[in-house]
C-alpha cells in the first residue's frame, strides 16, 4: 500500500504540518526527504532499510557518494541533494554563531563543531576565536593529523587569535575512532596551548572533543 493510501494523520508531510517536525520518527523525516519509494517499497519502508543498512542517521549523511548511490537505487541526484541539505545546515549555524552568539548558548556552539568535525575522516584540531563578551569572531580549522604536541604549534595558534584580536577561544577536535574521551595527549596539549595564550591575556574557554555521540567539555569535566 502506498503512502497515499494511508489515512492523512499517519502520512508523514501532513503528519509534520500539523504536529511539527519533531514529532516524526527518523524514517518519517527520511521519508520526506526521499518523496518516493521504489516498486512495491514505500518512501518510509525505503527509509527504515536505509537506516537500518546504514545504522542510522549519522552514517548514511556521512557515506560518500559511491556508497550512498549503490543502495536501494539511490542516484547522484539525490545524493547532491542531500548534500546540499547538510551544507544549509552547517551555514544556517554558522550564521548564528556569527550574529553574535555567545557562550550563554553553549548547546548552539556544540551543534556547529558537530557539524564541522564529526563528518571529518582524519583527526583535525580546530578553535572558535572570541571577542570580550564571548561572542564569536570567527572559525578556523588550524592542523590535520594526530593531535600531538609535536603536530599543533603554540605559535600558528596564538598567530590566528591575534589576527582576530580574540580575546578568549574554544578549542575543539575530532576522534574519528568515534570515543571522545580526552586522551593525555589532549590534556598535554591543552594545557600547552592555555600558557602560551595566557602569555597575551587570551583565555581558553573550553576544549570540546567531537565522536559519535555527546560531546566532552573540558570545562565540565574540570580540565581547564
Amino acid at each position: 500500500m502506498s503512502i497515499n493510501d494511508w489515512p492523512s494523520s499517519e502520512r508523514p508531510r501532513e503528519k509534520l504540518l500539523a504536529k511539527g517536525a519533531q514529532a516524526l520518527s527518523d524514517a518519517e523525516l527520511l521519508a520526506i526527504f526521499l518523496r518516493t519509494g521504489t516498486k512495491g517499497v514505500s518512501a518510509v519502508d525505503l527509509a527504515r532499510q536505509l537506516l537500518s543498512s546504514y545504522g542510522g542517521l549519522r552514517q548514511l549523511f556521512e557515506s560518500g557518494q559511491s556508497q550512498f548511490c549503490s543502495g536501494c537505487g539511490l542516484g547522484p541526484a539525490k545524493y547532491a541533494l542531500l548534500q546540499a541539505v547538510l551544507e544549509m545546515n552547517r551555514r544556517h549555524l554558522r550564521q548564528l554563531l556569527e550574529q553574535g552568539s555567545t557562550m550563554d548558548s553553549p548547546d548552539t556552539v556544540q551543534e556547529y563543531l558537530i557539524s564541522q568535525l564529526r563528518h571529518q575522516h582524519r583527526e583535525v584540531f580546530a578553535c572558535l576565536f572570541l571577542d570580550t563578551k564571548h561572542c564569536v569572531l570567527g572559525f578556523e580549522i588550524l592542523f590535520k593529523g594526530s593531535i600531538n604536541c609535536a603536530q599543533i604549534h603554540p605559535r600558528e595558534v596564538l598567530k590566528s587569535a591575534l589576527s582576530y584580536n580574540a580575546a578568549a577561544v574554544i578549542f575543539s577536535h575530532n576522534h574519528p575512532s568515534g570515543i571522545a574521551e580526552p586522551s593525555m595527549a589532549d590534556r598535554q596539549i591543552t594545557e600547552k596551548l592555555t600558557a602560551a595564550l595566557a602569555l597575551v591575556d587570551i583565555a581558553v574557554i573550553d576544549h570540546i572533543i567531537i565522536g559519535n555521540g555527546e560531546p566532552v567539555s573540558f570545562a565540565e569535566r574540570g580540565l581547564l
